[in-house]
């Protein structure tokens, strides 16, 4: 187009079918395409850069990494009012327990005490009621269930550990020791069911501000973990890749 039209400058006439006007709106609408395409490259562009940025590599959203469900809908706050009394029950017992020092076993045997007063009153007016109280019974298949559920993930626990023991690389076995040994650290400043409370918090906390700010969690995340692994390079290359880690990494492959 712009050829076409430093040649007809060039030499001095246009055709007579094409006006001033015309030449004008048909520059006009090529210079709009041409900044139209540019723009949309620049978009498709940040949108992968932006995809390839996300936390761990994540490529689903929030709700369904978390099992998706009436348990994410709760971390999430989907449901305000659920998510708040849940978070308020917790409150109340670590308050209990950690705060005015009551001990388990007085809390149960104040609820049983009550239950059993609440059953007797409810027994002898049945009369006035005409109803019977209900037997309180637990289902077995529930006791089954939980420990099934906390044997399979203390095993796969257990399994990654040693894995990561006999068979992983050093970054790795670096990590999960730095962890180990995190942990270890805040738990000798408070109480197991303090740490418990602080998790509870956290799960109920920690999602939903990242939904909200997942753009700049993930921005300032993608430089933390580019400046980590760059001082990992510089120790690696220092004198972690001299230690000789082949020969047991290849046993325990082979005897796997």
């Amino acid at each position: 187009m712009y050829d076409t039209l430093l040649i007809f400058l060039c030499a001095g006439k246009m055709p007579e079918h094409i006006t001033a006007e015309n030449l004008i709106n048909n520059i006009v609408e090529s210079i709009g395409e041409n900044y139209s395409n540019k723009n949309f490259q620049e978009d498709i562009s940040n949108v992968v850069h932006s995809q390839a940025n996300r936390l761990f590599g994540r490529q689903r959203p929030v709700h369904k990494l978390l099992g998706g469900g009436k348990s994410a809908d709760i971390l999430l706050w989907r449901d305000k009012k659920i998510s708040g009394g849940v978070l308020a029950g917790a409150t109340v017992v670590w308050v209990l327990f950690e705060w005015l020092n009551y001990h388990f076993l007085s809390i149960v045997c104040f609820l049983l005490a009550l239950s059993l007063v609440v059953q007797f009153v409810w027994s002898n007016a049945s009369g006035l009621v005409n109803r019977q109280p209900p037997r309180l019974t637990i289902p077995d298949e529930l006791f089954v269930n939980i420990a099934v559920a906390v044997g399979a993930e203390v095993n796969k626990s257990l399994g990654f550990l040693q894995d990561v023991a006999l068979g992983g690389s050093l970054k790795q076995f670096l990590a999960v020791v730095g962890s180990l040994i995190i942990v270890a650290i805040i738990s000798s400043w408070c109480n197991f069911l303090t740490i418990l409370y602080i998790g509870f918090i956290a799960a109920h906390t920690l999602p939903v501000l990242y939904e909200k700010y997942q753009d700049e969690v993930d921005s300032f995340v993608d430089n933390l973990l580019g400046r980590a692994q760059h001082q990992y390079k510089k120790m690696d290359a220092g004198f972690l890749s001299k230690i000789p880690t082949a020969k047991f990494r290849g046993y325990y492959k082979k005897h796997k």
